[in-house]
């Protein structure tokens, strides 16, 4: 249970380090979004 909660704590706070504000969160996924859009045109 203690592992589990310390697992769960340090990959909380990566997410946050790596993205410290909602407008650094709205980038990652839009960034995101777009890798995965032009894997799919690729693909075609």
């Amino acid at each position: 249970m203690t592992r589990t909660m310390i697992a769960i704590l340090l990959v909380l706070g990566a997410g946050l380090a790596a993205c410290n504000t909602i407008a650094g969160a709205g980038q990652d996924l839009s960034s995101g979004g777009q890798a995965i859009s032009n894997a799919a045109d690729k693909a075609k």
